[in-house]
């Protein structure tokens, strides 16, 4: 009788053993889940809708570290080497998921289905008027008021090809914030072993409709957000810039850049001309104009949009993209009411933004003035941004 007693004493404290197990293996949903040395995911939280959002970490060879979630596809931060090797975080944002969608002037998202504004929250196609979400002022901004920025993305890591990808797709039902149509986007997020943070983005509508993606990282090459980005050293490689109203909507007309405050077509530091007597930096508190690319003319991208030097860090970034126009953003709005990584608070001017994309207000402009941002059904939109890191 006592060995049976045993052996039934053995066996209880087997299955609660078994069962502790399972419960630590499965119960822990903020401990990060290994997919591979590349790839890693970790549960970051739930709307209060209850929707679970998490949190990729994808890394490349030499140590870049970016976090992406799939709420709005925010990269999160994104970890570079300076001139000494020691890693900083390159990018503006939040330590939660809370504070994102409490309060976020756009920190590091997808924007979409339009990123920049439209006049008026409005355009006609074929006859129709569509009416869009009026969120900036009059005007319509970043795909209105839930825009791409703030929708959970389906997310699937992928390392097949040796790098850290994260595939991340989202259908944008018909007439979703005023957009006709049907969209089946789809933005791959790849952390390359030659130091590039890569965006790819695709969309396919069952209807005519407008499509102009973009990312809207803020980005600071101090690491860590150390000070403002005044000091920074920017080129873009331009013919012309569009000024814009009061509004922030372009004016229509391409402009020379010859003998203005937005020539950056030989490098420059940022803070030069930003305080400059000029009525198009007044209207802005800065820059926050869309510069036409001369270096994607030949349909490559071989030559750098844009490039960024950080004196300091010696932190250097370039900017290539498929795409025909660049938003330089120079965080005139940052004012101290951000809070971000770290506590650092971002002040005025804390962070720049270089958002690659079609024209400001393209759908209200005669296609034969701009390139067009039309897909139509059964068509393909694309498109490519690479930043590359690097240190000088």
């Amino acid at each position: 009788m006592k060995f049976l007693n045993a052996i039934i004493l053995v066996l209880i404290l087997v299955v609660s053993l078994l069962a502790c197990r399972q419960e630590d293996t499965g119960g822990k949903s903020n401990q990060p889940v290994k997919m591979s040395s590349l790839v890693q995911k970790e549960a970051w939280g739930k709307l209060a809708d209850g929707s679970p959002v998490d949190r990729y970490t994808l890394t490349n060879k030499h140590g870049l570290v970016a976090q992406i979630t799939n709420y709005g596809g925010i990269v999160v931060s994104l970890m570079t080497p300076d001139r000494n090797g020691k890693l900083g975080d390159v990018v503006l944002g939040y330590e939660t998921l809370d504070e994102y969608v409490k309060d976020n002037p756009y920190f590091g998202c997808i924007v979409g289905r339009f990123g920049n504004r439209i006049a008026n929250g409005q355009f006609e196609m074929d006859g129709k008027t569509y009416k869009l979400a009026k969120n900036d002022g009059e005007n319509h901004l970043h795909g209105g008021l839930k825009g791409f920025d703030k929708v959970v993305w389906e997310a699937i890591p992928d390392t097949s090809k040796g790098e850290a990808s994260l595939n991340l797709t989202y259908v944008s039902p018909d007439m979703e914030e005023g957009y006709p149509g049907n969209l089946e986007v789809r933005v791959v997020y790849t952390l390359t072993h030659n130091n590039e943070l890569k965006i790819t983005y695709f969309a396919t509508p069952d209807k005519k409709t407008h499509v102009n993606l973009t990312h809207h990282s803020y980005f600071n090459l101090t690491g860590n957000a150390q000070r403002d980005i005044l000091d920074h050293v920017l080129s873009i490689t331009s013919n012309g810039f569009l000024p814009v109203d009061a509004s922030l909507i372009p004016m229509g007309t391409l402009t020379s850049l010859n003998g203005s405050p937005f020539d950056f077509r030989k490098p420059k530091r940022i803070g030069l001309d930003i305080n400059a007597e000029h009525e198009q930096l007044k209207i802005g508190h800065g820059y926050d104009h869309c510069w036409l690319l001369s270096s994607i003319k030949t349909g490559n991208m071989k030559n750098p949009a844009a490039t960024v030097y950080e004196p300091i860090s010696g932190r250097f970034m370039e900017v290539y993209t498929t795409d025909p126009g660049i938003q330089f953003y120079s965080g005139n709005f940052l004012d101290g009411k951000y809070k971000g990584k770290g506590g650092v608070v971002y002040q005025d001017r804390w962070g720049f933004c270089l958002e690659t994309q079609h024209f400001p207000d393209t759908p209200n402009r005669s296609q034969n003035e701009w390139p067009s941002t039309v897909v139509m059904p059964g068509s393909h939109y694309s498109s490519t941004t690479i930043y590359k890191f690097a240190v000088k």
